[in-house]
Parts: structure tokens; C-alpha cells; sequence
């Protein structure tokens, strides 16, 4: 999907581009398969501000995505492509058989018309869902589970796409978009071909009212503050803080390892990511 460019009638948008929505077929929501979206601006059930910078934004409807793909055997006819909110990718709205109707996140190429399937029984191609241990080495995939069962956790980002290399024993070798390798049981399930949307990256903001819109809110710099306010704070004149870089609370940043080294899935990391 190409990146459309504004007139540059003031300066921000002489830099500012966005999406051109080409592919989306349905402008409004499938009802049933939305609900309210509540906000916690960041802050936890205490109310305490756990996440800075978040708050503001337009409201949203969330789309209920059926990342599982349970429906094994039952052919799905691709009805429309629609934009989600909550994500960078597109949605496709899937209509199956007996009429129900379901959200999956959209492929890179599928159209509206296709007919998609999943379950032991489906064929190798793009959109439709499967064990890792029928999917050829090679493949690109996306939505993979961690767990049998569990519903699709990684790769479902705009443009994202994971390649599975080969297959030991039980698991599955992927190579994710980070550059990390990681070892996955083969019986969990995963949608062939990558994720859509993938100009998604190339989309320049422009302006801060539009980073508003989606919720963020501005970041001040360390250095621009009060000693009071932040380690970096403070100094005669204009001052890089004096220091290696900290949070306002002293915790070391950039570069500071913050993965747990006693974590349990850590034994499934065949190579870190570069």
C-alpha cells in the first residue's frame, strides 16, 4: 500500500505523509464483533502512574481478532479488509460457512473474495493457518503461538514476518523479525505469509498534535530540568547531565539489560536477537 504525501501548506506538513487506505473495502466496524475500549492512561488499579507519557487520544471500538484459528475444515470466504485502531496491521473480516463471521489480522496480499482455511487439512498458502510441523522450512509465517492452543502471540505486527528454518525433534527453528532464533513446539499453529500493511514504517508523523491523537503525550528531556526533578537535571550553561544516562529514578538506560536471566522460556533462545 503506498505512502501518500500532503500539499505543504504549512510546515508540518511539508514532512508529513500517511496511508492512502487504498486496500480497505468496509469503513465501519462489524458491531458484533466490537467492544468498549477502556483507557488506563497508564496508571494501574491503584491509580498510581505506572507508564509515563500515555493519556488523551481518540476514542476506540476494540475489535475482537480470533488469533486462535479454531475453526479447522471450515472453509472462511475473505469478505472485507478493514482498518483496526488498536493495531498497525489491517484486519480482515472472515464469513464462514454457516455465516459466522470472525476478525483475523490481514495477510499481505489476501483479497476480498479468497477463500481461507485452517486446520490439518489446509493447503499451503497465503492467509491460511497451520501446525508449524506441516509447514515447509522456508516459509514465511506470522500470528505463531508459544503455547498449543494458546492463540497466535508473535509476529503480528504491519509488515512482520517470521521464517521457519528447521524443525528438531518436537520443535520448530524460527527466525523472528528481530533477528532472534527461538525454538517453538512444531504442534503450535501459524498463518502462512507475512503480515500486511508494511509502508506502516515508512509513515512520518509530522506533527505533535497527531502523536495526541494516539494517546502519547509529550517527553521533556532529562537535561532540560531541575537537579530536584532529575539526575540529569541542573549544571552552569547548557549540560549533558554529567553522567550515564538514568530514569528520573536512577535505574540505569540505554544499554542496561532488563530481561530476566532466571526466565523460563529463556532455554527456548537459540540465538539472541543482534
Amino acid at each position: 500500500m503506498p505512502v501518500k504525501s500532503y500539499k505543504p501548506v504549512t510546515p508540518s506538513r511539508r514532512t508529513m505523509t500517511g496511508h492512502s487506505f487504498e486496500e480497505i473495502t468496509k469503513t465501519s466496524p462489524e458491531k458484533s464483533l466490537t467492544t468498549g475500549k477502556k483507557r488506563s492512561s497508564g496508571r494501574n488499579s491503584n491509580g498510581r502512574i505506572t507508564v509515563r507519557r500515555r493519556g488523551g487520544g481518540h476514542k476506540r471500538r476494540y475489535r475482537t481478532i480470533d488469533f486462535k484459528r479454531e475453526r479447522h475444515g471450515v472453509p472462511a470466504e475473505v469478505t472485507a479488509i478493514e482498518y483496526d485502531p488498536n493495531r498497525s496491521a489491517r484486519i480482515a473480516l472472515l464469513t464462514y460457512e454457516d455465516g459466522e463471521k470472525r476478525y483475523i489480522i490481514a495477510p499481505l496480499g489476501v483479497r476480498v473474495g479468497e477463500i481461507l482455511n485452517s486446520g490439518p487439512q489446509a493447503e499451503i498458502r497465503v492467509g491460511n493457518s497451520m501446525s508449524l510441523e506441516r509447514i515447509p522450512p522456508g516459509t514465511a509465517v506470522h500470528n505463531i503461538e508459544m503455547r498449543p492452543g494458546k492463540g497466535g502471540q508473535m509476529v503480528r505486527s504491519a509488515g512482520d514476518s517470521a521464517t521457519l528454518l528447521e524443525r528438531e525433534g518436537k520443535y520448530a527453528r524460527l527466525k523472528l523479525p528481530s533477528g532472534e532464533i527461538r525454538l517453538v513446539l512444531s504442534r503450535c499453529y501459524a498463518t502462512i505469509g507475512q503480515v500486511g500493511n508494511p509502508d506502516h514504517a515508512n509513515v512520518t508523523i509530522g506533527k505533535a498534535g497527531r502523536s495526541r491523537w494516539l494517546g502519547r503525550r509529550p517527553k521533556v528531556r532529562g537535561v532540560a530540568m531541575n537537579p530536584v526533578d532529575h539526575p540529569h537535571g541542573g549544571g552552569e550553561g547548557k549540560s549533558s547531565g554529567g553522567r550515564h544516562p538514568v530514569t528520573p529514578w536512577g535505574v540505569p538506560t540505554k544499554g542496561y539489560k532488563t530481561r530476566n536471566r532466571n526466565k523460563l522460556s529463556n532455554r527456548y533462545i537459540a540465538s539472541r536477537r543482534k
